[in-house]
């Protein structure tokens, strides 16, 4: 399974409409055939970067599913729609992203995926993005072993973060090397002491500054984002 995660730079005046034309128009029209959903709408938090940035993930079943809605939005049904899209936003920057190897989402049912467009509650998630100088592979590895194995073991009372995805780009598409982490934040009050407390990273002899450390041995740069979910959002 392949996902195509794009951010999108809308034009703020836009805003409203350029969600709307995504709820009500490309997620019914991906469901339109089996191999290929909406699965997450996200916007930049308010007060936590650039405004009305928005991120959304679209699962696809493979490369065929690829490439079927490529040619769907060349020369075919959603032609217009990616027109008035393209209006109401400056750009997008887009990849095509695979499931590492021990991401707790390797698959999903896209029949189960809603499509209706129903409310629930917002949720927010923090994107990281890593660009290792050291092979890839030995950074997911990091992440592995390093960062997921540590966070299974917090008790769910004190868990900050509970991560939903791990993606490598695939192939030809976006950054190499570039992996993402999708964590869907469980308690806002931990996420206060994350941004107001610094000792705990720096103490290379205890999680997480070990990992923060070991860290720099394989990247120098890496980039959070606070996602807040649309109120319809298929995964959330």
């Amino acid at each position: 399974m392949l996902f195509m995660h794009e951010t999108h730079k809308v034009i703020g005046r836009q805003a409203a409409a350029f969600e709307d034309m995504y709820r009500s128009e490309w997620m019914t029209a991906l469901a339109r055939t089996d191999d290929a959903r909406l699965v997450w709408y996200l916007n930049h938090a308010m007060g936590s970067g650039p405004a009305y940035q928005v991120v959304t993930i679209t699962a696809l079943a493979d490369g065929a599913a690829w490439e079927a809605l490529a040619q769907r939005m060349l020369v075919g049904d959603l032609k217009d729609l990616l027109t008035r899209l393209d209006t109401s936003r400056y750009q997008v920057e887009g990849k095509l992203l695979a499931p590492v190897y021990w991401s707790a989402l390797q698959e999903l049912d896209l029949a189960e995926i809603p499509t209706d467009g129903s409310e629930h509650d917002l949720s927010v998630f923090m994107q990281d993005t890593g660009w290792p100088d050291a092979p890839l592979d030995d950074y997911i590895e990091l992440w592995d072993h390093d960062y997921w194995h540590f966070m299974r073991q917090i008790p769910p009372e004190r868990k900050l973060l509970d991560i939903q995805a791990c993606f490598q780009v695939a192939h030809g598409s976006g950054i190499r090397p570039e992996a993402i982490l999708m964590q869907k934040i469980m308690n806002f009050s931990t996420l206060g002491n994350l941004l107001t407390s610094v000792e705990v990273f720096d103490d290379p002899t205890t999680w997480p500054g070990s990992y923060m450390i070991k860290g720099l041995e394989l990247r120098d740069q890496w980039e959070s984002k606070l996602l807040r979910t649309s109120k319809w959002s298929p995964l959330w």
